[in-house]
């Protein structure tokens, strides 16, 4: 019972790194959205947090293991397989990546940064979707929060028994 308790805490402290990342990225974009040239020369790519689950459940678990143990008597035990698996294995896992989108192109014939015909690239951010993205994962952050203040209400009236 208690490790399920301390890996709640294991598994909201990584939703509340993914949410971080997530709000970092939105912020980086809304910062950036009018950044027509990077370090690079090219128009601000917009940031996005790709998130991957590991394995966590028993069968995917013996899908990735190496070593394997197996009880061959019945006096030492019943015949079961067991798995060699690291102790807490991670649940998620994120990075943040560019999104490949091309720029968009503006009509601006009197920006500095204007081609021959009058167009700007400008990077295809659109303001509204990144809010809607912050807000997001802001409530997810705070939910995550609400588990973490679970389990220890749980952890302490569990010591109070």
């Amino acid at each position: 019972m208690a490790s399920n308790i301390f890996s709640s805490f294991d598994i909201s402290g990584q939703g509340m790194t993914v949410q971080r990342m997530r709000l970092s990225a939105v912020a980086n974009n809304i910062a950036n959205a009018n950044t027509t040239k990077g370090p690079d020369g090219k128009p601000y790519q917009r940031e996005v947090v790709v998130v991957r689950a590991v394995a966590d459940n028993p069968f995917e678990r013996e899908l990735e293991s190496q070593i394997q143990i197996v009880k061959s008597n019945e006096t030492h035990g019943p015949n079961i397989k067991d798995t060699l698996a690291p102790d807490e294995p991670k649940v998620l896992q994120a990075k943040t990546v560019k999104d490949i989108t091309p720029p968009r192109l503006v009509y601006d014939p009197h920006h500095p940064e204007a081609d021959e015909q009058g167009y700007v690239q400008m990077p295809n951010i659109n303001i509204v979707t990144e809010m809607v993205e912050m807000i997001t994962a802001q409530r997810a952050f705070d939910a995550n929060t609400q588990v973490v203040d679970a389990a220890k209400n749980v952890a302490r009236y569990s010591l109070e028994i």
